[in-house]
């Protein structure tokens, strides 16, 4: 070997390395996420542990990339096909109404939804044992739940008769918002409340909301599910405590920030099975033939120290109903 020859051979075993490093750099698996909000909500929390879990660790053996949409529905499009175009090997949807936008930029990239509403009524899967497609996930079963957290304010409040409910119109698809709607004012029949519906488009109609309800003079407030309200939950704990009004939510992070009482899934729990789905995915499983996970179980939770604060005497059978009790 002469000396032009070994020097050309050294020169490539000292870049070997770096070509490989780069090379695996370049084959980690990459996820990209679609927030509809414009920070990461406590069940994102709960997907990026469940990645943990599962052993994976961003810049290490997973990368991701994330949109955030700032809750303007009219930029989920442009943040699906930006993520499309990045050439992601999933996309990870927080809710229904992006996820529809994620659908509609692509029939090839696996999509995993974590906390969809009614993702059959919503034409986002033909099942939840077979959805079909490219789109999986997880539900929190949103209309059905809804009957069952009027009855438990009710329970709670013997006197109660003028109930505001707060929604997110366009949270989730048609079909499911009319299905939430529905079920609200037939609960309300039953119990014989009287019952008005507030909208609120984005965090800045929050205020303006609490206002219509206190002109209103409800006795309590019920919030529907809805990503954006979730995102929220501080600041509506914060308002209804204003107000000094009884709120029924959908999710147990508000009653831990001071709301009164919860019943519904755990949003964390939900997003880390998602993680699975995606774990399960990048191991080369078909999303058509993944299943849409349902709870495992829903959690009634509640704040006795804000009862007592709202001057509200709960009975003691009524704190027999419920799975975890702050004190």
């Amino acid at each position: 070997m002469n000396r032009r020859e070994f020097i050309s051979l050294s020169c490539a075993a000292a870049a070997w390395p770096l070509a490989t490093g780069a090379q695996q750099k370049r084959k980690l698996p990459l996820i990209g996420i679609l927030n509809p909000g414009a920070s990461d909500n406590p069940g994102v929390l709960g997907f990026y542990k469940g990645l943990h879990e599962l052993g994976y660790t961003e810049g290490v053996n997973i990368a991701i990339e994330r949109r955030y949409g700032d809750w303007r529905a009219d930029r989920f499009k442009e943040l699906a096909a930006d993520l499309v175009r990045l050439k992601v090997d999933v996309i990870v949807v927080v809710s229904t109404s992006p996820a529809r936008a994620a659908k509609q930029a692509t029939s090839t990239v696996p999509i995993v939804v974590g906390g969809m509403a009614d993702p059959v009524g919503d034409d986002l899967i033909i099942s939840l044992s077979r959805p079909g497609g490219n789109l999986t996930g997880t539900t929190f079963l949103g209309p059905d739940l809804i009957a069952k957290r009027f009855e438990l304010l009710k329970d709670a409040m013997s006197g109660l008769s003028r109930v505001a409910a707060l929604w997110h119109p366009g949270a989730y698809g048609k079909t499911t918002m009319e299905g939430m709607l529905r079920e609200a004012q037939a609960a309300a029949q039953m119990l014989n409340l009287q019952l008005r519906l507030v909208p609120a488009h984005g965090p800045d109609d929050l205020d303006g909301a609490f206002l219509a309800i206190a002109k209103e003079r409800a006795d309590a407030v019920i919030l529907l599910p809805s990503p954006m309200l979730f995102g929220e939950h501080k600041r509506l704990v914060e308002l209804a405590a204003k107000s000094r009004l009884p709120a029924m939510y959908a999710a147990r992070e508000f009653v831990l920030d001071g709301g009164l009482m919860s019943y519904g899934a755990s949003q964390p729990d939900l997003f880390r099975r998602a993680a699975t789905h995606v774990d399960k995915i990048l191991k080369g499983a078909n999303p058509a033939e993944l299943p849409v996970e349902q709870p495992a179980k829903l959690e009634f939770v509640l704040n006795l120290k804000t009862a007592r604060e709202l001057g509200l005497a709960i009975p003691r059978e009524f704190l027999l109903l419920a799975d975890e009790i702050i004190e």
